[in-house]
């Protein structure tokens, strides 16, 4: 069985393209090979800068031959018919077999195909990946029609058998006709050279200064990155994803270490290793001492005489360039800060338009500080501290540092602030409100944090669910999931007691002033206003809007805004929000499903008050999924439903409602009795447990029904000859549905 070894060798591919590459490449092969008949033990794709390599051990030698039987039309059918069958199969009315079946004879063809060569199937199938691979952006070049991700310049396709006698793969691509040799490194290799197996190829391009691994030129980068920063006392800060994207751009890596000049060590360390990461694809040494960037790894592709000299001379030429901007960027910023305030520096966000339907980004800061505001004395932060960290925390978005580094807004912020001499918990605020910017993300924990991240992300929802621009399907423009989850975590990991419907309604409204304030004739805005924000400073939606309602009514003046903004304001925002607390509740089901708890059991919480506190919700659906796992919870749910599905029944059929409470006087067994005695017991420790909301505790009460409830099902026939012993029965099943709903939903748990 022969090994398979394919190489497509061009200009430098993008680092960020040559993994998925790779993968595409073995993916596509193999599933066509294994689609043509052929079999395989194994199979590896490797990348480097310049090549693509695909190494498919065990391949069989050759396709099996085949036999396939159709059945065709009857004997006596149409002559079109016959010859459209014979067409398809391929054959003449002579190979035809005649059978004789129920509706008369009929026609079977036996078509038979026979095996082909690996190396035939192979150029076949590879011809094709070639000319239709995916990559993200491709060329042209010359003359020819082949599209690749840069110049295509030769391909190495080989089958060496058992006994090692290679075979050139008959395949030629525009032009370029496969072969059995290549070439290692674009300076410090040694010409072509031809190759008899995969061993031998990677021996080859070592020798040649190739290594053909990504991950072991990855180990090798940091090993010596490290080694050589620990030599000097200092330390290498971790970058996987630097890390993976230099492996790609470097086929025999020669690490070197530089020094940054003494002028640009004031920076914050987060934009020297911003500037150099992005800029020069430099690693960052830091003084653990001190946290000081001090120098810098950068990683070549080729040996000198010189150990690398020349080359890191140049590349601190370079750096110092990019660093001088970086500290022109930073004095001025300071400069600002210092003369006008955070504030003055956030100032001309008044111009910069957050969304074309929601204002500018002043508007928006605007909405945030006053909803931070709100939720300040419910995270335990002070509402003055949360007030101004909110409307500071977006200024370094105007800052030329940000401008040019995009993913430094915020940690920028938190330096500004700090400079401009305001309080630790407000420069803090300006970095963490955007967190958590994913599922790994770290959640702010600082009051003053918690409170503007959870109004920056309550109104980006509120804002899009105002202008319709809800998430459909995969679409997700604004990041409203991420901003959805982001409340989420920020609630659960702090455990927070928010009603979030009440901010909600809070934060929809002002969003729906701002929208309607910009539709209101010039004459109306003040008397519209004056009334709109006592609407809102009444923070419950629903009762402010029917309160000063009435007081319009009572003064003449509701005819004026009754079927115009005000009417239409009180339709809209408990329409949204509802549909909004909705989408929190979807995210939140994804969240716990992460953690192994059950869709209906999510559901079964979600159908209980309180459902907008979304750690009360959290630790209600925790306590019934632990619960629903144990013996008791599982057969006290079947005891439930049992209860629940007679009692529904009975219900339907006789027209009444049994819930008036049984009488334990009619009690005619001793089963009967045990189960009255149980829920007496375990009606006030539910009740007494969830009114503390120890849900677990109200768990741990209800197990205590499991024993009786079964024994009462076994001994007792709930639907008594006797209609006074019926009825009483009935509504004994009646107690003990009402006790186990207490805790949560059970007619909605699966099973």
């Amino acid at each position: 069985m022969p090994d398979l070894l394919i190489e497509l060798f061009s200009e430098e591919i993008p680092a960020r393209m040559q993994t998925k590459a790779a993968d595409d490449l073995r993916a596509r092969l193999t599933e066509a090979l294994v689609e043509a008949g052929l079999t395989y033990a194994g199979a590896a794709a490797f990348s480097t800068p310049r090549r693509l390599a695909l190494t498919v051990q065990g391949l069989t030698g050759q396709s099996p031959t085949t036999r396939e039987e159709r059945k065709g039309p009857r004997v006596d059918a149409p002559e079109k018919a016959i010859e459209g069958f014979l067409r398809g199969a391929g054959l003449t009315r002579e190979q035809l077999e005649i059978r004789d079946e129920k509706k008369g004879q009929v026609y079977f063809a036996t078509i038979t195909k026979p095996g082909r060569a690996a190396a035939e199937i192979v150029a076949e199938e590879l011809d094709k990946i070639i000319r239709t691979f995916p990559w993200p952006k491709s060329m042209r070049w010359g003359a020819g029609s082949l599209r690749w991700v840069r110049p295509l310049h030769s391909i190495l396709c080989i089958l060496t058998d058992e006994a090692g006698e290679v075979t050139v793969v008959d395949l030629d691509v525009d032009g370029i006709r496969a072969g059995n040799s290549t070439e290692g490194h674009r300076f410090m290799g040694v010409g072509r050279f031809a190759v008899t197996s995969f061993d031998d190829y990677r021996t080859k391009l070592r020798r040649a200064h190739v290594i053909l691994e990504a991950e072991e030129r990855a180990q090798q980068i940091w090993q010596e990155a490290s080694n050589q920063a620990f030599a000097s006392g200092l330390e290498l800060v971790e970058d996987s994803g630097l890390l993976a994207e230099v492996a790609g751009l470097v086929e025999w890596p020669v690490v070197l270490m530089g020094r940054i000049d003494e002028a640009f060590l004031c920076l914050p360390p987060e934009v020297l290793q911003t500037s150099m990461k992005e800029h020069q694809k430099f690693f960052s040494v830091k003084n653990p001492k001190t946290g000081r960037i001090e120098r810098f790894v950068t990683v070549a592709n080729v040996e000198t005489a010189d150990q690398g000299a020349t080359i890191l001379a140049g590349n601190q030429k370079v750096l110092a360039a990019r660093l001088s901007d970086a500290k022109f960027f930073w004095e001025n910023d300071l400069r600002k800060v210092q003369a006008e305030g955070l504030e003055g520096m956030g100032a001309g966000l008044a111009h910069v338009t957050f969304h074309n339907k929601l204002g500018s980004q002043a508007d928006r800061i605007a909405r945030i500080a006053a909803l931070a505001r709100e939720i300040a004395p419910h995270v335990g932060a002070d509402a003055d501290l949360a007030e101004q960290a909110a409307k500071v925390a977006k200024a370094d978005l105007q800052s030329a540092m940000v401008g040019e580094f995009p993913e430094l807004q915020g940690l920028m912020g938190r330096y500004y602030a700090a400079a401009a001499g305001l309080r630790a918990e407000v420069a803090a605020a300006c970095q963490e409100h955007y967190s958590p910017l994913g599922p790994g993300d770290a959640v702010p924990s600082a009051p003053v944090s918690v409170a503007v991240a959870l109004a920056d992300k309550i109104d980006t929802l509120c804002g899009f669910w105002a202008i319709d621009e809800k998430p459909t399907g995969s679409k997700d423009p604004y990041a409203l999931r991420r901003a959805a989850l982001g409340v989420i975590r920020i609630a659960l990991n702090n455990d927070l007691r928010l009603s979030l419907m009440r901010l909600i309604d809070t934060q929809l409204l002002r969003q729906k002033m701002n929208l309607y304030r910009h539709k209101a004739t010039q004459g109306e805005i003040d008397t519209l206003e004056e009334v709109l924000e006592e609407i809102a400073d009444h923070g419950l939606f629903g009762a402010a809007y029917h309160a000063v309602l009435d007081r319009l009514r009572q003064s003449g003046e509701a005819e004026q805004w009754e079927g115009t903004l005000v009417s239409e304001l009180g339709r809209a925002v408990p329409e949204f929000s509802s549909d909004l607390l909705s989408f929190l509740h979807d995210r939140l089901k994804v969240h716990l499903r992460d953690e192994g708890i059950r869709h209906d059991v999510i559901d079964a919480c979600l159908a209980m008050p309180g459902n907008d506190d979304l750690t009360l919700l959290a630790h209600r659906a925790r306590a019934l999924s632990d619960f629903l796992k144990t013996d008791d919870g599982e057969n006290l749910l079947q005891g439930f439903k049992r209860a629940n599905n007679i009692l529904t029944q009975a219900e339907e059929k006789d027209g009444v409602e049994y819930s008036y409470g049984a009488d334990v006087k009619f009690a005619e067994t001793d089963e009967e009795k045990a189960l009255f005695a149980a829920l007496a017991t375990a009606e006030p420790a539910i009740a007494s447990a969830l009114k503390s909301e120890d849900f677990a505790g109200a768990m741990g009460a209800m197990a205590a029904l499991r024993a009786p409830i079964d024994a009462f099902f076994t001994a007792v026939q709930v639907n008594a000859e006797s209609q006074v012993i019926r009825r009483n029965r009935l509504n004994l099943l009646s107690s003990i549905r009402h006790i186990c709903l207490q805790a949560a939903d059970l007619t909605r748990i699966e099973g």
